[in-house]
């Protein structure tokens, strides 16, 4: 096994070690690898999405919402770390699923060595594919737009609006702002949310003091992205997220204590004031939020996109809404996976 990661190649080969196409055969992926022509590169939307081991029914059932909502040519990324390979794949093959495009992806979790801190208040954040996001321009070199989603989310609309999301001129992605829900979701009802960078970085540390981001500054949530790749490389941003990951090892610098934002906090630094927003329909969150927060049906059905954020999943007890996530599930052919609806 190589040592860890010394460049940015050192680290691709961290990361990828190996990609299996949807054929049988492991290929490395760069980007002579792929024999697609520009034309059909055009057509294809990349769509990323991690698939973790105790929790990978959420991300078939996300799959085959954007799936059966669109007729736009979708690949899907699926990423996950090297023990749950085989069992994404099979799941996908032996499902209805199987006509999908995908390539299945591997993590390799030590690129992350030395950057994450050990403490926080919700361990499940730590978790290695968390911070894929940082790093999608080592998944895709073919194309120039991409759409990163959490697993845990529900696509009613068609993914080709949110892909369609203009990027300002200079900007490398764009989020959701937290300050844009719509009304009927009532940020009052959902006690303890966090939706300013006070919620997310700790303003006693002189590293954040000196950023001069006003701590009632609106936050944005990284659980939906559409991302410009040659900005992204041009702005160097996972180089800088790095950074901030390195240094909130160092210097504690972020608020482990509320909202979850171990990989939020080093974007909000990194794309202060150079984001472009997407349309809050496609970014309904929350949901995981509080089992007793509901919205209204004509509200949820509106959504483009629905997002259960927080600790309380819609494949397990308590939540709500999950007959929305429910409709999309795809029985695990294993039978590992299992809802659990009852207390």
């Amino acid at each position: 096994m190589p040592s860890s990661p010394r460049s940015v190649e050192d680290a691709l080969n961290w990361l990828y070690c190996e990609i299996l196409s949807c054929s049988k055969t492991p290929i490395l992926m760069f980007p002579d690898d792929e024999s697609e022509t520009p034309e059909e590169l055009e057509e294809e939307i990349p769509v990323v999405i991690c698939a973790a081991a105790g929790r990978m029914g959420a991300t078939m059932a996300a799959i085959n919402s954007i799936y059966s909502n669109t007729d736009a040519n979708i690949l899907f990324y699926v990423v996950g770390l090297r023990n749950t390979l085989t069992r994404i794949r099979k799941w996908i093959e032996h499902s209805k699923l199987r006509e999908i495009n995908f390539k299945i992806v591997e993590f390799n979790p030590m690129v992350l060595k030395g950057k994450i801190r050990p403490d926080s208040s919700r361990p499940e954040l730590l978790q290695p594919l968390n911070f894929v996001r940082f790093y999608l321009p080592l998944l895709i070199h073919q194309h120039e737009k991409v759409i990163y989603l959490d697993d845990d989310v529900i696509v009613q609309g068609d993914i080709q609006e949110l892909y369609d999301t203009t990027l300002a001129l200079g900007h490398a992605a764009a989020f959701s702002d937290d300050c844009d829900l719509p009304s009927a979701q009532d940020i009052n009802r959902l006690v303890g949310l966090q939706n300013t960078y006070m919620g997310y970085l700790d303003y006693r540390k002189k590293a954040i003091k000196d950023l001069g981001i006003s701590p009632s500054t609106c936050s944005f949530n990284p659980g939906v992205i559409v991302a410009n790749m040659t900005e992204w490389k041009h702005q160097r941003i996972t180089k800088q997220l790095e950074k901030w990951m390195q240094k909130n090892v160092e210097e504690n610098l972020y608020s482990s204590s509320l909202g979850g934002g171990v990989a939020t906090s080093p974007m909000l630094i990194v794309f202060h004031g150079k984001y472009s927003t997407i349309n809050p329909l496609w970014h309904i969150r929350h949901l995981g939020w509080n089992p007793d927060a509901r919205y209204s049906e004509h509200f949820l059905q509106e959504a483009k996109l629905l997002h259960w954020n927080g600790r309380h999943k819609p494949w397990d007890f308590p939540s709500v809404h999950n007959d929305l996530w429910e409709s999309w599930f795809v029985p695990d052919p294993a039978g590992i996976f299992k809802l659990n609806h009852h207390s």
